[in-house]
């Protein structure tokens, strides 16, 4: 079945990215068709484009949807493979959950069991890992996972970074607490689990009317429903109060969702065939 893509006409947005055209993709969730439609448009884009080609994920890769692995492949590309200059992996909550899991140590009980739980859908994933090394009842462990995944996915895995600035851009998978210092904020390791709140953050957040001190937001986390319940906006992926959002609700909403951002402009591009949310409407990100 085809996948349908949509891009939306340019939009004005006080961005200033040095000149750079940076391709931010929000959350996936295992839905790798939809990532491969986008990925395929960047790569045609980015080739067209003259200045700094930049590609940002902005975490939350895994879980819910039908194709984790392939999905990983697919994040884990060298930047030659999609016609970019350069790749930055932001680390989402859902990596979190896993990677705590996989690592067996402080925190790791109570990630599993978040991770494992039906509103999160982390035992999705650990399926594919046991069925791609046919052992139905093995335990999450890192060693499953090289196993499953891969030497390479693995170190992109491990190396994932809590946030980047992109001159007065940060990108982010949760956002930023409007009445935190920001730079403590994002200081916190993701082996922190919860109280790495860049990656878990909504209230606070979505609805904070201050502005971050100049900075720009573009982050995902939050699907459109929840979205609209915390911040008011009828549509969740236009720029407003200095934060635009990229998670199209992935594996609920059928689809994945991109922007490619320049100076001083955007616009958004989805992949995928909407369907109804149905009854995970407002669970997590």
């Amino acid at each position: 079945m085809t996948v349908p893509l949509d891009v939306s006409d340019w939009k004005p947005a006080p961005f200033a990215v040095q000149g750079e055209t940076v391709f931010a993709v929000g959350d996936v969730h295992g839905c790798a068709s939809e990532l491969t439609v986008l990925l395929e448009a960047i790569e045609r884009v980015a080739r067209e484009r003259q200045a700094k080609r930049h590609l940002i994920y902005l975490g939350d890769l895994i879980d819910r949807g039908p194709d984790n692995i392939g999905t990983l492949r697919l994040w884990a590309e060298d930047a030659t493979a999609r016609g970019v200059d350069r790749i930055d992996r932001v680390m989402g909550n859902h990596e979190i959950m896993m990677m705590l899991t996989l690592a067996g140590e402080t925190h790791a009980a109570k990630a599993e069991a978040m991770w494992r739980s039906d509103r999160m859908g982390g035992e999705t994933v650990l399926a594919e890992m046991r069925a791609a090394c046919r052992d139905p009842c093995a335990p999450p462990t890192y060693a499953l996972a090289v196993a499953a995944l891969g030497e390479g996915v693995m170190r992109h895995l491990m190396t994932q970074r809590s946030h980047l600035r992109v001159g007065n851009t940060l990108f982010v998978h949760g956002g930023l607490d409007g009445r935190a210092d920001p730079q403590a904020f994002l200081a916190r390791p993701w082996t922190a689990f919860t109280d790495a709140r860049w990656a878990w953050i909504t209230h606070g957040f979505l609805d904070w009317q201050g502005g971050f001190g100049g900075t720009m937001v573009v982050h995902g986390h939050t699907p459109p429903d929840k979205h609209r319940a915390i911040s008011g906006l009828a549509d969740p992926h236009l720029f407003e109060g200095d934060r635009l959002s990229l998670d199209g609700g992935s594996a609920r909403t059928g689809i994945v969702t991109a922007a490619e951002i320049q100076d001083g402009r955007y616009r958004i591009l989805k992949a995928g065939t909407a369907r109804n949310s149905g009854s995970l409407t407002l669970l997590p990100g």
